[in-house]
């Protein structure tokens, strides 16, 4: 069985895509594992991460399946037209990178409709866990990049996870995000309370060593209080600021490929990649 887990903050902009983005391709690059990646945020940035802007246009302006068609495929109408119809793993899960290692990248990708699923979210929670477990054994693991809200989305995200991991910047107001997230997670325990959900832990994410006004050591402070109290482990590795992250994802390039990166921020985010997959048991 693969390794669900679950990027989420309820606070946007705290580079949660650049995260999975990366990571997706440090596990299957460096660590020879299959990934698959599920957009469940409807800006689907990591759609267009990971296909690059112009092919995910086109996959979206011929209709091509998405991740609305595996939790709409039940809804008698679709934004006033036949509601998608259940698709299979070939025509849904869009290939990204293969080695002859047998290693790879997979994504299903998102599209702007899914905010359709916030208003209609009748007995939809289980279909992606019901999906990603029929195909299960194509994978060592799945990395599920939410949207920053709670919702229908938000509950299906924890239902096909195992682990949870928590970006955070570490700025003014860094943890504003944080209490609203342990009310989700409780409820979602209260409410499913036989389904094993665990935090792999906290990242800060955009961090810049040199950071010493107060209002970002008092954002970080706040964070590490909320973790002490929940019981909620921090990395020891952060995702260092640097300009080569956003810059390699507009190319396709994780960081420790692209030629826009520093040596350090290469090896700052290898020694977090290997964090994360210890965390998870890989």
């Amino acid at each position: 069985m693969p390794v669900v887990v679950s990027l989420i903050n309820m606070k946007g902009g705290v580079g949660k895509t650049t995260l999975a983005f990366n990571l997706a391709w440090f596990a299957s690059h460096t660590q020879n594992k299959r990934v698959l990646v599920v957009d469940l945020d409807p800006q689907a940035n990591a759609s267009q991460y990971l296909m690059g802007v112009k092919k995910y246009l086109d996959h979206i302006k011929q209709n091509k399946p998405t991740i609305v068609n595996i939790l709409e495929q039940f809804t008698p109408a679709f934004l006033g037209n036949p509601a998608p119809s259940p698709v299979s793993a070939s025509s849904v899960i869009t290939p990204i990178k293969r080695w002859q290692d047998g290693s790879l990248i997979d994504l299903i990708p998102s599209r702007l409709e899914l905010a359709w699923t916030l208003k209609n979210p009748t007995s939809k929670d289980h279909l992606l866990a019901k999906f990603l477990a029929e195909h299960a054994e194509n994978y060592d693991l799945i990395i599920i990049d939410c949207a920053p809200t709670e919702s229908i989305l938000t509950v299906a995200a924890y239902r096909a996870s195992r682990y949870v991991l928590i970006p955070v910047k570490p700025e003014f107001l860094a943890a504003i995000g944080l209490p609203l997230l342990v009310r989700s997670i409780n409820d979602f325990h209260s409410s499913y309370g036989q389904h094993h959900l665990d935090i792999a832990g906290i990242v800060f994410t955009d961090a810049d060593p040199q950071q010493v006004k107060p209002e970002h050591i008092a954002g970080r402070n706040d964070v590490i209080a909320v973790a002490n109290q929940h019981g909620w482990p921090i990395f020891s590795n952060e995702l260092r600021h640097s300009d080569s992250y956003p810059r390699g994802a507009r190319d396709g390039d994780p960081i420790f490929m692209t030629d826009y990166a520093r040596w350090w921020v290469i090896d700052e985010f290898k020694a977090l990649g290997a964090e994360f997959m210890k965390s998870i048991g890989l």
